[in-house]
Parts: C-alpha cells; structure tokens; sequence
C-alpha cells in the first residue's frame, strides 16, 4: 500500500474533522501530500463516505494532476481544489475543507472575517480573506477546479502568505484550510470556526469591524509565529535572552 504513514496521518485528519463537528454528515474533507518522491502523492477522502467506517485502505491516492493512482473509490469531489492548492501553495502539506457553522456564515454573507482580537492575531496574521465569487464561466468550466483558482487569485491579488494566512473563505460556499501536514490543517479549520463563531457575537454586540489595533494584533502574531517568537517551551532558551 503506497504511503501508508500518510495514509493515517489524513484517516486521522478526517476523523478529527467530524469528531470536532466541522462537518455534518459526509460534508467535508481533509488531505495531504507526499512531496518526497518523484512524483508528488495526494491522499484524499473517497467521496460521500461516513467518516465513521473510514479505513486507511479506503482513502484514494492521486498524483498532482489528480489521476487516480492507488484506490478502488471514487476520491472526494474536491479534489480538483485540493491538488491546484497544493499546486500553487507549494509550502503546504495538508489541506481541509469543511461546512462549519460559522465560518460558512461568513462565507455566505460574503465578507472577510476581520481581527477583533488577540485570538484570531494569534493565528491568522490579518483578517480572514474571502474569495469573490465564480462566474457562470467558472462554474461550466471547471467549478471544482476553479474554486481552487478564486482562492489562489484572492491571494495573489492581496500579496498574501498561505502560511501565515492558513485559511480562506469561499464566497457563498464554505471554509478551506491548511498547514503543513493535515493535522495542522484541522487546527485551523478548528480555530477558523471558533474565531469566526467569535468574530460574529462580537460584531452582534457593537464590535467595530476596524479590529484591534494593528500593534497589538501584530504583537501576539509575531510572538507565536515571528523569528523572535516567544511562545511555546521550544522558544524558552530565547525568551530567557531577550
């Protein structure tokens, strides 16, 4: 069996979406890519199958372009966004996608989901990006595919970095997030839903949507993420120097 540790790594990214409740039902998915070898490996979720009997065996593995390359399922029906992402954000290793309560909201409503406060600067180092939305054009000719390419446009167009930006909102669609394996991609879809379901109480109690002061949010980002980061015992050498 082709990647086998990778295999697990992505069952295990997929469990964790519906043990969280990102996902209801079949919704969702997560993936990741092998990258070592001469041609790069994707694993994904088999489309429309329960989280619940998901097997290592059951995940399909494609290559780059998505041909399937190992697996007797269908691959979930997001592959096409997934291996462009993966594609065009060459620093990222696991990706998910999921239907999460909050972050969908505002991916519906089609607006950004701005920094209101230390939490969310802790992880995403600015607001929330939302994509436009796809064409009559882009549906007919790739919607799969192109839902992908919206994403990567938003990011281009913002100058934007996907790992420090670990997440993104589809307009009228739903959440995708990632990281540099799957199990740090289902910890952003997690905090992607908990900031978003914290952005939109905020806003309903009179929260201006300018956000905390750039100072601020800027400080806890590069405390956690920056070349002098402070947070975390991997940092404590450092923080008894500076």
């Amino acid at each position: 069996m082709l990647v086998a540790a990778l295999r697990e790594e992505v069952l295990r990214a997929n469990l964790e979406i519906a043990r969280r409740g990102l996902a209801p039902h079949t919704f969702g998915n997560a993936s990741g890519i092998d990258r070592s070898g001469d041609q790069p490996l994707v694993v994904i979720k088999p489309s429309g199958v329960n989280y619940a009997s998901l097997t290592p065996g059951d995940l399909v593995v494609t290559d780059l372009d998505g041909k399937v390359v190992e697996g007797s399922l269908l691959p979930s029906s997001d592959l096409d966004t997934h291996t462009l992402l993966y594609r065009e954000f060459p620093q990222i290793g696991g990706i998910v996608h999921t239907h999460s309560e909050f972050a969908t909201s505002w991916a519906q409503a089609g607006r950004e989901i701005p920094c209101l406060g230390t939490t969310h600067a802790d992880y995403f180092h600015g607001p929330v990006p939302v994509t436009e939305e796809l064409s009559a054009q882009d549906v007919a000719g790739g919607y799969v595919r192109n839902t992908g390419a919206v994403i990567v446009r938003r990011f281009r167009e913002q100058g934007l970095d996907p790992i420090a930006v670990p997440g993104v909102l589809v307009k009228g669609h739903a959440p995708f997030a990632w990281g540099r394996n799957a199990s740090e991609a289902v910890e952003h879809a997690d905090v992607l839903e908990y900031v978003a379901r914290l952005a939109f109480r905020s806003v309903l109690l009179g929260a201006p949507e300018t956000g905390i002061p750039l100072h601020v949010s800027e400080y806890h980002y590069q405390r956690k993420h920056g070349p002098k980061a402070t947070y975390g015992q991997g940092n404590r050498e450092r923080d008894s120097l500076d």
